[in-house]
């Protein structure tokens, strides 16, 4: 009785202690998914304040462009920072610190009036954002495994949903429609870091009044102080589970790295190169080649421009759900298949309105899922640390920066070709050759070593017959020995019972009889010089016949 309760007592301890484990992992894929709220609406209140961050440094709106490519290569740096940081620190430890100086660099840009400074303060915010990026999927894989599919997808959709209620945090204060229309035009990438304005919409921005440069600060404040919060949940995370992160870490080494870990990792740094270029270029130009190639409104294309967005943020909530039923390879397709039909009708029938308005739509929403699955779907076939995952970031804020550089230049210089819908149409087709050329290279040395593996089980199986067949052969052979044993066990008690019915009839019951009857049996008598059948003064049996 007393074992039983101590055994019931020790399962009431261990379903305790992976109650607590459960709830724990929540509360890190919770804390994850606020952070990334706070990282897409610091990303996206830069295009609705734009316009008063120049004033304050004394420059026109075009004259300090370079403030978003100091950003970007702050972010950059911020990545692979990240990467070579997660691998030896806390993953939790990490994230605290950079919401940390997140919050600390939106609370001092308001009062910024040098522009070298605000560039600095960029490239500063950058790189928290970069290792916020690069941790957040990290620490996501570490922390759920196989299963992190459905939290990926939550961890990118509060992106877009933080992208989504920036420029009404900016509105709040700011109170003006070009300032929304200007917010439309920047919430440009939902799935890395950073955002490309486009000149026209910098360009047309008129300059801001007193009473917005007094207030638009708000907006900074608000969300900054929304960061430092989550940031103190870290830091509280990490109170409780120092450990996490290396017990995480210990068990993802157990896997096998894949056999060409490198070259795959390659292949979807190109991969997600671009896909988040292609995304960025469409959010970004669609406005443009609304009103230039399908002659729309200002606002059908901001509408537009909208529909491209929204569908894509649905289109991430959703795959929360879809994702725990679905494997990443199998959203991959179906994504990359919809981006490709739906690119090939706005390539080559964006001249007719609805077949702009349903191709965005569609091109939107597959967008939306590629980069959480891609990162879930490598994590199936080779472990994903902290270097790993700071390579497909950059990769996808290098295809951010250079394709829509790229498109504009070549848009300018040839007026009447739809650059931007030729884009979609050519990314589409490299990322759907890329990823089955991926995922043959993932599965074939798998497939190699299942084949290898049967080989030798296969061998296993026929040395263990081969060595039963041996042993059944000699079981045999005891059993036949046994056998005759008994037989002549048999033999020898009929001869004794003959034996001793002729003694019988002997009379006088000699007892020198008795001796060689024994001998005659098989039980000699043992005498003082070892040797049985010889004794002084006896006569032999034989003889005495």
């Amino acid at each position: 009785a007393a074992a039983g309760a101590a055994g019931a007592a020790g399962g009431g301890w261990r379903c305790g202690r992976c109650a607590d484990g459960a709830a724990l992992r929540w509360c890190i894929s919770g804390t994850l998914c606020a952070s990334f709220l706070g990282l897409g609406m610091s990303i996206a209140v830069l295009g609705p304040t734009f316009p008063t961050l120049a004033a304050n440094v004394g420059k026109n709106v075009s004259d300090i462009y370079y403030i978003f490519v100091g950003r970007s290569l702050g972010s950059l740096g911020g990545s692979v920072l990240g990467g070579v940081l997660l691998d030896c620190m806390n993953a939790t430890l990490l994230l605290a610190f950079s919401m940390l100086g997140t919050a600390a660099g939106l609370y001092v840009i308001p009062w910024c009036n040098q522009s070298l400074l605000l560039t600095i303060l960029m490239s500063v915010i950058g790189g928290s954002m970069g290792i916020l990026d690069t941790g957040g999927n990290v620490l996501a894989l570490y922390t759920w495994g196989s299963e992190a599919g459905p939290h990926l997808q939550a961890l990118h959709f509060s992106f877009a949903a933080g992208a989504f209620l920036a420029p009404m945090v900016a509105q709040m204060d700011l109170g003006s429609s070009k300032s929304e229309e200007l917010a439309g035009a920047e919430k440009t990438n939902q799935s890395v870091l950073k955002s490309v304005p486009t000149a026209s919409a910098a360009s047309t921005t008129p300059a801001p009044n007193d009473h917005r440069s007094e207030s638009f600060l708000w907006s900074y404040i608000f969300i900054g102080t929304y960061i430092l919060l989550v940031s103190i949940f870290f830091f509280v995370l990490f109170s409780k589970s120092s450990s996490a992160k290396d017990k995480s870490k210990a068990s993802a080494q157990k896997d096998r790295l894949a056999k060409y870990h490198w070259p795959l990792v390659g292949l979807l740094f190109v991969f997600f190169l671009f896909y988040v270029g292609a995304e960025v270029t469409y959010g970004s130009y669609v406005y443009t080649h609304a009103m230039v190639f399908a002659e729309m409104k200002e606002s059908e294309a901001a509408a537009l421009n909208s529909v491209f967005w929204g569908a894509f943020a649905a289109c991430r909530g959703a795959a929360i759900f879809g994702a725990a039923f679905l494997s990443p390879a199998t959203m991959i397709v179906m994504s990359l298949l919809c981006s490709a039909a739906s690119s090939v009708a706005l390539a080559f029938f964006s001249h007719f309105r609805a077949a702009l308005w349903v191709g965005s739509a569609v091109y939107g929403a597959s967008m939306a899922t590629i980069f959480p699955s891609g990162i879930a779907w490598i994590e199936q076939y080779t472990v994903v640390e902290g270097k790993t995952a700071s390579l497909f970031v950059v990769g996808a804020a290098l295809g951010e920066m250079c394709i829509p550089v790229a498109v504009g230049y070549l848009q300018g210089r040839y007026h009447h070709v739809p650059v931007v819908m030729y884009t979609a149409f050519v990314t589409s087709m490299v990322t759907a050759l890329l990823f089955p050329a991926m995922y043959k290279l993932a599965n074939w040395p798998q497939q190699r070593d299942s084949q290898e593996v049967s080989d030798r089980e296969t061998r296993k199986t026929l040395l263990s017959n081969s060595r039963l067949t041996e042993d059944e052969e000699e079981e045999e052979h005891v059993r036949e020995w046994n056998d005759a044993d008994f037989e002549v066990v048999e033999m020898n008690d009929e001869l004794k019972n003959s034996l001793m019915d002729t003694s019988h009839r002997i009379p006088g019951d000699s007892p020198a009889v008795q001796p060689h009857l024994d001998n005659a049996l098989g039980d000699p008598p043992v005498v003082a010089d070892g040797f049985p059948g010889r004794q002084n003064g006896s006569i032999d049996w034989e003889k005495s016949e």
